[in-house]
């Protein structure tokens, strides 16, 4: 691998560029990074063709919940221009029963009181209970949720209730890829990805302890150096 294959790192819901600061500041040695923004839309498709607009004729992509969703999509839509594939703190479910009242319940919170009053309710079931208190790590999760609007929030909750199963494209899936996941993530947990291991088969997963559905911003290093070791190839 040369540092000139692309990365593309994609961000989950509500998530920005800050969700990767520590990858996008120490594997640039790696490859190319870019960060796509899903702010504006409302569909994983839509979101897919976005990154497939700008990307090179082959190039490697991770994604963190909602992006490992948009991973999948992107697989979906070009297999063989995907020379690795990391998905993180995700799944390849369709919408659960009684999801779609979870996610109005923050629609509805975001109506009445803004993002800020949408962080205040979704960040902490998202982290490690330790780092609740951590002012920091928390802030800028906070900084990050609150630079998406409502009606951005609500076109990327209707994105991931109108998600496809991606179950099938598992089995399709022939290059070296990384599944990672928070060892307490209780959205997107170990388990949900140790099947996916099952079908994909020659996987890797790795679990992130001490971290929560955040891991990339609760775990930077431990993330970063798998990420790493994936575009290694070892």
């Amino acid at each position: 691998m040369t540092v000139a294959e692309t990365l593309f790192l994609l961000p989950g819901l509500m998530c920005d560029s800050a969700v990767w600061e520590h990858q996008r500041a120490n594997l640039p040695d790696h490859a190319r990074i870019i960060v796509p923004d899903f702010r504006g839309f409302d569909s994983l498709t839509a979101m897919a063709e976005h990154v497939l607009s700008s990307a090179p004729d082959r190039y490697a992509v991770a994604g963190h919940s909602m992006g490992g969703r948009v991973a999948l999509e992107l697989f979906n839509l070009a297999p063989d221009r995907v020379t690795r594939l990391a998905l993180l703190d995700t799944g390849v479910y369709p919408k659960a029963a009684g999801e779609e009242e979870i996610r109005q319940v923050y629609i509805d919170l975001a109506k009445q009181g803004g993002m800020h009053a949408v962080a205040s309710k979704w960040i902490a079931p998202m982290v490690h209970p330790d780092r609740i208190s951590d002012r920091d790590l928390i802030g800028r999760i906070t900084a990050m949720v609150e630079r998406t609007t409502v009606e951005e929030f609500i076109g990327q909750v209707q994105a991931l209730l109108n998600r496809p199963d991606a179950s099938p494209y598992l089995q399709r899936i022939q290059c070296p890829t990384l599944l990672l996941t928070g060892r307490h993530d209780t959205w997107s947990p170990p388990d949900q990805h140790e099947a996916m291991l099952k079908v994909i088969g020659h996987a890797r997963l790795i679990i992130i302890e001490h971290a929560g559905h955040m891991a990339p911003m609760e775990q930077p290093e431990a993330v970063t150096n798998a990420l790493r070791e994936w575009l290694e190839g070892r």
